[in-house]
């Protein structure tokens, strides 16, 4: 039998964000459990049917989650920390282990790989009690049998989830292979008992991250041990997101059925093919990354080079990787010129479908068609012509360095030991997004629209007075997005109406297109900041997003350079930063959220990376002057091995999240001499819990244990514009409370940290 298709994975959020309101609505307690799961339920069912519409042969079953796939594969391990062991329910336990409880952190989230959807860190360790749980996995299979769909079951692989994980006292997660090893062996063993011949998708995209001869040893006996459980499973070894040729190396002699590789952010990965000629290769030639319609011709052209290695009876049209990355379908765009260059999941469904059928001679009276869709591949139908590489020039950076900036900038703001901020938004209310969106459609006046902005400011800038933050933010109350507002102010971009993607949990984000030159007409920020500045003699700061977020948070076009990109972007902030400034705003932060998330996967193209983000950023802030205090933030960082990067960057107060991670994430500054001011985050703002003062106060004693607290900021994790005002306000009096508390223990010499 031929097999023409496959889809990596599908998104599991829905059409129109159904599954998000669902868990809020549980969350909330305005919903019972039976509805989300009959929420679930349909949306299941409806994702299994329109690929079987579409003729797919390979569909998947665990691809969806009720929050997130490393999170429901902890759950299949029973990987579940001691902390959340005292809760009997297993729904409540499961979110617990997401979100938090009051008597429980949650667990950490990270960034997958470079992209901006976030997963669970299993924490390995020897009290685990690991035992095989696959009720989710065998019910779901189980539920899509029922309509009429077979699936291959899709599950995290056991490198992947070692090598992502974290273990206690310093162990190496590998460490812990037998153990986990022997759970998938059994799963597999019951997965063989569902049907006379079962597809499994061993998810293992750490593969394409250099791999160690450690970590490829451990590759060759797990799989040549999986892959003999039982001979009705057919194992399909996926990896995405880069080429994993080492590893192809390496499974190649393992008696797995398959391998999944991405020939469009892979593209070396044909160069592993030779080991491979006996294995079914299902290549990856949908962007499941980036919303540009299908290069037909070309991808045809692909998959014949890739047949003439291992013979067309071998290769499989694939996705490059799960299209969870992209939104789910282009029917509630309103027409534009753009829309027709664009393809979401379900586009690329029927482009995939297509392509199955065209490569494997199925296609006669379509010819016509794949002819039209190479057409019109790019966005503006011909080859970008914009700015040459010359553009990039010579470098700008800001005056002094840190030393002379940090003299001027004490004298200038006699700020208190250990000061207290908030790194930007505030929750953004029911009311507020209303208000933003009758705006927006001209329900209300421009008058009425601003009142309501400048009321909210007006109560942000009293709330924090109240408490006594040191260093106060406006709240962004006008911003829908910290991306897509600056998008919005900025040529170049393009927005969708529903182009929803997930990000974590019920969390989506709505990317805009990047397809042209970039340039700022007016100032973006300069109104809503100087009108909070005037509403308090403490500083208050301009908030902007810096280039490489915007960047990386954004679809761009292909074939225009990212770094021509990002300084484009940063020449924008640029200006903006300087009209700040003269506008009287004194701190200035410039969020690279995103910045570590941008790093490349391989070794190899790391330098060259940091070499054009970090000149980016540095442009971005180049007409501060020295007396302006620049600040940065970063989201899911491990900083061990960027941190000279980031003095690179030089910005004068760095603020990161360490809530759920603590001072592991912290020791790299103290160890590497870093000199600059830094905010370690001390409130977990992706959590529903109000952290009390005394637990605040443990955590602002932890991270004086590694930093000098005469360098040190004390803030939330990130923006709380997720949280609500119920949570917020008590969670930021108790951290200020508890900043005074430790702040009168150090004057006193009362601590041993004094």
């Amino acid at each position: 039998m031929i097999y023409k298709t496959l889809v990596t994975g599908f998104p599991r959020i829905g059409e129109n964000r159904e599954l998000k309101r669902a868990l809020e609505h549980y969350w909330s307690k305005t919903a019972s459990l039976q509805e989300l799961r009959t929420t679930a339920v349909e949306l299941r069912k409806r994702h299994w049917l329109f690929q079987k519409r579409q003729n797919i042969d390979f569909i998947s079953s665990n691809d969806f989650s009720y929050y997130d796939n490393m999170l429901d594969t902890i759950v299949m391990l029973n990987a579940v920390p001691e902390r959340f062991s005292g809760i009997e329910d297993e729904t409540e336990r499961y979110f617990a282990m997401a979100r938090g409880t009051a008597g429980a952190s949650a667990m950490t989230m990270s960034k997958w790989f470079d992209t901006n959807y976030h997963y669970i860190v299993p924490e390995l360790s020897g009290t685990l009690d690991f035992r095989l749980c696959p009720g989710k996995i065998l019910t779901e299979y189980a539920e899509a049998k029922k309509l009429g769909v077979k699936t291959k079951i899709n599950v995290i692989g056991p490198i992947t989830f070692m090598g992502l994980s974290r273990a206690s006292k310093g162990e190496n997660p590998f460490g812990y292979a037998n153990r986990i090893i022997l759970l998938y062996k059994e799963f597999l063993a019951r997965c063989a008992e569902l049907d006379d011949t079962l597809y499994i998708q061993m998810e293992e995209p750490y593969l394409v991250k250099n791999p160690t001869e450690e970590v490829l040893a451990l590759l060759k006996a797990a799989y040549q041990d999986l892959a003999s459980v039982s001979s009705n499973i057919r194992i399909i070894v996926t990896s995405y997101f880069e080429h994993s040729n080492e590893a192809t190396k390496i499974l190649a002699e393992t008696p797995i059925w398959g391998l999944g590789l991405d020939f469009v952010h892979g593209t070396q990965n044909i160069q592993g093919l030779k080991y491979a000629k006996d294995k079914t290769i299902f290549a990856g030639v949908v962007d499941g990354r980036n919303i540009w319609r299908n290069d037909l011709g070309a991808s045809l052209f692909l998959l014949g080079k890739i047949a003439d290695i291992v013979g067309k009876e071998q290769v499989v049209v694939s996705t490059s990787c799960s299209l969870l990355h992209v939104p789910y379908s282009l029917r509630n765009e309103a027409e534009s010129d753009r829309k027709q260059y664009l393809a979401f999941c379900c586009e690329k469904v029927e482009e995939l479908s297509l392509l199955g059928s065209a490569f494997h001679g199925e296609v006669v009276s379509d010819s016509d068609k794949i002819g039209m869709e190479t057409a019109r591949n790019r966005p503006l139908g011909t080859q970008y012509d914009g700015p040459a590489d010359s553009a990039f020039g010579e470098q700008k950076v800001r005056a002094g360095d840190f030393a002379e900036r940090n003299a001027l900038q004490r004298k200038r703001f006699h700020l208190p030991k250990l000061p207290t901020t908030t790194i930007g938004s505030f929750p953004q209310t029911l009311e507020l997004r209303s208000l933003r969106r009758d705006f927006k459609k001209g329900v209300i006046s421009e008058e009425a629209y601003e009142q309501g902005i400048k009321a909210y400011i007006d109560d942000c800038i009293a709330f924090q007075e109240e408490i006594g933050l040191d260093v106060l933010v406006h709240g962004e109350p006008e911003r829908n997005d910290m991306v897509e507002y600056f998008g919005e102010m900025l040529e170049g971009f393009h927005f969708t109406d529903n182009g929803w993607v997930q990000s974590y949990g019920s969390r989506c984000v709505k990317p805009p297109i990047i397809y042209g030159d970039i340039s700022r007409p007016k100032p973006m920020t300069v109104r809503w900041i100087s009108y909070a500045q005037r509403r308090s003699r403490k500083p208050v700061k301009g908030m902007l997003t810096g280039p490489v977020t915007i960047l990386n948070w954004s679809f761009v076009r292909e074939d225009i350079p990212r770094p021509l990109v990002a300084r484009q972007i940063a020449a924008a902030l640029c200006d903006e930063v300087a009209d700040l400034q003269a506008a009287g705003i004194a701190i200035i932060q410039v969020d690279e959220a995103a910045f570590r998330e941008g790093y490349p996967l391989r070794r190899e193209n790391v330098s060259a990376y940091e070499r054009w983000a970090v000149d980016s950023f540095r442009l971005a802030v180049s007409s501060a002057a020295k007396e302006t205090q620049i600040h940065t933030h970063m989201c899911y960082s491990d900083f061990t091995d960027i941190i000279k990067t980031i003095e690179a960057m030089d910005a004068d107060v760095i603020t990161i999240e360490t809530a759920r991670g603590g001072n592991r994430l912290l020791d790299v500054f103290e160890r590497e001499g870093y000199h600059n001011e830094i905010g370690p985050g001390v409130y977990d703002i992706h959590s529903p819990r109000i952290p009390s003062e005394e637990e605040f106060e443990k955590q602002i004693l932890s991270r004086l244990e590694v930093l000098d607290g005469k360098r040190m900021w004390i803030n939330p994790d990130c923006g709380l514009k997720t949280r609500s005002w119920e949570e917020v306000r008590p969670a930021l009096q108790h951290m200020v409370s508890a900043t005074r508390t430790v702040r009168l223990a150090l004057e006193r010499n009362e601590s041993p940290l004094a």
